[in-house]
């Protein structure tokens, strides 16, 4: 018989550490055979001590390559011209991509036949090779970076009392039956790669400049929390009267807030790179997220409370950490927070994004802001500034030269607003609060 190596076969004249990219070459493409005691070029070579081969080779397979491989080998000694040389049968696995232990699934853990040779496999093909075995949901694939920490996770849990072991990591889905961490356990760890950023903006475009911008890193239940801290920061408490009656109220209700964000982080589309963003305008804050709806559903059926979840693993830990009070209830909460208002969420989708719109109900910019009654947007748009000048009115209320200028000109005389300086370097603080 005449042996010569090909894609599905390898020849070694003795045992080398090797061998254990052989194997998981062959178990990531079509499967193959290694053959132990023939040189490259054909000559049987054969094995002193078959035993002690078998036993190498076997202690490697079991050790150094995960997921667990061993049902896809199997080890034979074979007698050629004589000799014995030890076959190492591999079948493609149904778990790929297998790798090195000691590596992780990255390419130099990971390796692919590619004619006579194994060589290190691309990160597109390993996240293909995934993709294959777990399925195209993001949070049940494994993992590709598995140094993970989990300091929020852990803490959250140990405030609820909630039992976090080696068992419940695989009972949540953090880890595969195998120990391997998910997707859902690397969005719940601090070295999450996904991020969170609030723009603050001084008007009610994006064309109005920056008051504020954060970007919020790690666990995404870290990145919830000092989200939802910074949203309160700017909800501001609002008067209005009717008669000699006051009424105060937050601009957004802090249900329609928590709800909105909640509904970015567990159900965007994490497969996609980009972040999360939450945009705030003087009359709104929108939320935009990843992932357009799940297929089978529409706008009308969300604020019906009818609700299909992207990352159904992430949102049952979350409930059970009480973040999330009952599935598909999110959508019609915001509504209902806006309910004798006169004013509306808005939900918008592509096929690639989501956004909710959340109206200001404090806002009174609908109409020009220069009459007396309407001085208080102003006071309030720019209630951030120690001090600020002409164009700053114009960009937050967008109106004229002149209209800013009337406007400024009538908080003055009305004494709340102090001027400052003269000619390029006038402008202007707030004395007192608009009732």
């Amino acid at each position: 018989m005449e042996f010569r190596e090909s894609s599905n076969i390898e020849l070694k004249q003795m045992i080398v550490p090797d061998i254990k990219k052989e194997i998981i070459a062959f178990a990531n493409s079509n499967g193959g055979a290694i053959y132990i005691g023939i040189a490259d070029n054909g000559d049987i070579i054969g094995l002193e001590d078959t035993d002690q081969a078998m036993l190498q080779v076997t202690s490697m397979v079991h050790d150094a390559i995960k997921p667990d491989i061993t049902m896809f080998v199997n080890l034979e000694i074979v007698e050629f011209e004589q000799k014995s040389v030890l076959k190492i049968t591999v079948q493609k696995g149904t778990h790929a991509p297998y790798y090195l232990q000691g590596k992780g699934i990255r390419p130099e853990g990971v390796f692919i036949r590619h004619g006579a040779a194994s060589i290190p496999a691309s990160t597109d093909a390993i996240r293909a090779m995934i993709i294959a075995s777990d399925g195209q949901r993001y949070e049940t694939r494994r993992s590709l970076q598995q140094e993970l920490t989990f300091n929020s996770l852990e803490d959250i849990f140990a405030q609820k009392k909630i039992k976090l072991e080696e068992q419940q990591y695989m009972t949540l889905g953090l880890k595969t039956r195998d120990g391997i961490f998910t997707n859902l356990a690397l969005l719940l760890s601090e070295e999450c790669p996904h991020e969170l950023k609030i723009a603050v903006f001084a008007g009610t475009s994006k064309t109005s400049p920056f008051q504020n911008r954060r970007e919020f890193r790690g666990s995404m239940l870290t990145q919830m929390k000092e989200a939802y801290a910074m949203l309160e920061q700017y909800n501001q408490l609002g008067a209005s009267f009717n008669g000699l009656m006051r009424s105060d109220q937050r601009d957004y209700s802090e249900v329609a807030l928590r709800e909105s964000l909640l509904n970015c982080i567990v159900h965007r589309e994490y497969s996609y790179s980009g972040s999360t963003l939450i945009n705030i305008f003087h009359d709104r804050i929108e939320f935009v997220s990843f992932g357009g709806l799940v297929q089978g559903l529409n706008l009308e059926d969300l604020k019906l409370g009818v609700s299909e979840c992207r990352n159904e693993k992430m949102a049952a830990i979350f409930y059970r950490l009480k973040l999330i009070e009952a599935y598909g209830t999110g959508i019609p909460k915001i509504y209902e927070s806006y309910q004798g208002s006169g004013l509306e969420p808005k939900l918008e989708a592509s096929d690639h994004a989501f956004r909710i719109t959340l109206p200001n109900r404090n806002f009174k910019g609908h109409q020009p802001p220069i009459a007396s009654k309407n001085k208080s947007p102003l006071l309030y748009a720019l209630a951030g500034k120690e001090t600020f000048i002409r164009q700053d009115v114009q960009d937050a209320l967008g109106v004229s030269r002149s209209q800013a200028n009337n406007l400024i000109k009538e908080l003055v005389d009305s004494g709340y607003l102090t001027v400052h300086g003269a000619g390029k370097n006038r402008h202007y603080s707030q004395s007192r609060k608009y009732p």
